[in-house]
């Protein structure tokens, strides 16, 4: 039996990444218990805090040997992990069969793409994994006391499968917007710059960003472009920062080097693509480009876009070409609105951490 946790919190992760770490240092102490971590994850930022690397059931065992009040575990309409939750959430319930002595249960969701809605095959196989993932689904649900949503879109998504428990679960849309960065309002920005923050890849909108460039240089002539990342498609940042001398390429940048560059860039694109079995959320880059003031060019694939659009950035369809996508740009770049304006529309509390503080207010004291 391994050692069980210090912390009498606990939040469990199927990834792990930088923002993760970087919120924890923001909340009240809990053990991160994960299971990989994501190509941003910087090690420099886990000094001090409670990690545990663990598979399925050596998690299971984890949590099990712990006296824990809450535990934070992942939405349950996230597919990938929803075994190994499914699992912890039964293993708590042996282990303190009296609901009053269990921890409490708390997610934070942002699904906005319904999973069992996937082409995933006609085969007798593929049927029977759709429905034990159902299955399990709507066992993770009804044992959730409290869920927080980060859109109204993920909530609109989870309103089926909500009203069919036997009791009402607590939740409460948060909408997923950051709080300016320290010192944002200081921020000087680089006329018509731009910046790509993400994974060089088809369903960030790598390739459109690459077609759209040029158009965007033909209108706006001093225009710059930052690209912030890596991913599949490296080798065609590689080509575009070589062939032209507007654009930059920095490779797996740092945090504070990513916080440096949107500091001064006065747009962030992002034109997110979906899958079939994929939907940009939130959108991590949006989210810290905007506090740093950033103007936003995307696609309405994220479940900001409404918000983006009342608040005077440009969201375009996901099935926009490149000449739309550099029309995004350039109206954004040729923009009036200023800094302060967009760090003026956002909350005082990151939307992330107002929903912890939500999710883990009397903590242990559940029942069912």
């Amino acid at each position: 039996m391994p050692t069980g946790l210090r912390a009498d919190r606990a939040r469990v992760y199927e990834h792990l990444r930088s923002a993760h770490l970087e919120r924890a240092r923001q909340l009240p102490p809990a053990a991160i218990v994960y299971g990989s971590t994501r190509y941003d994850f910087e090690p420099a930022l886990a000094e001090g805090l409670e990690l545990r690397q663990a598979g399925t059931w050596r998690a299971v065992r984890l949590l099990s040997a712990s006296r824990l009040v809450a535990i934070e575990v992942n939405e349950p309409l996230m597919l990938s992990s929803l075994p190994t939750t499914a699992l912890l959430m039964f293993a708590t319930r042996l282990r303190h069969p009296r609901a009053s002595r269990r921890a409490t249960i708390v997610t934070y969701a942002i699904e906005n793409l319904d999973p069992f809605t996937h082409p995933i095959g006609a085969r007798l196989r593929s049927r029977l994994k759709r429905r034990a993932y159902r299955m399990l689904a709507t066992y993770v649900l009804s044992r959730i006391d409290r869920i927080a949503f980060g859109s109204p879109a993920a909530q609109a998504l989870y309103a089926d499968q909500l009203a069919s428990r036997r009791r009402p679960v607590a939740q409460r849309v948060i909408l997923a917007l950051p709080a300016p960065a320290p010192d944002a309002f200081d921020n000087v920005k680089t006329p018509h710059s731009v910046a790509f923050l993400g994974a060089f890849s088809e369903r960030k909108g790598f390739p459109l960003v690459i077609e759209a460039w040029p158009l965007v240089r033909e209108q706006v002539r001093d225009a710059t472009l930052v690209l912030l990342g890596k991913g599949a498609l490296r080798d065609a940042a590689v080509q575009l920062a070589a062939a032209d001398s507007s654009v930059r390429l920095i490779l797996d940048p740092p945090r504070d080097e990513i916080a440096a560059e949107l500091a001064t860039a006065r747009v962030l694109v992002l034109p997110s693509q979906p899958s079939p079995t994929w939907r940009e959320q939130i959108g991590l880059p949006v989210v810290e480009a905007l506090a740093q003031g950033c103007l936003i060019a995307t696609t309405d694939q994220t479940a900001l876009a409404a918000w983006l659009t009342e608040h005077g950035h440009e969201v375009v369809p996901q099935t926009a070409d490149a000449r739309s996508v550099a029309a995004a740009i350039v109206r954004l770049l040729r923009s009036p609105t200023p800094t302060t304006h967009v760090l003026d529309s956002l909350p005082a509390v990151d939307g992330r951490l107002a929903a912890d503080e939500w999710l883990f207010e009397g903590a242990g004291a559940s029942r069912d």
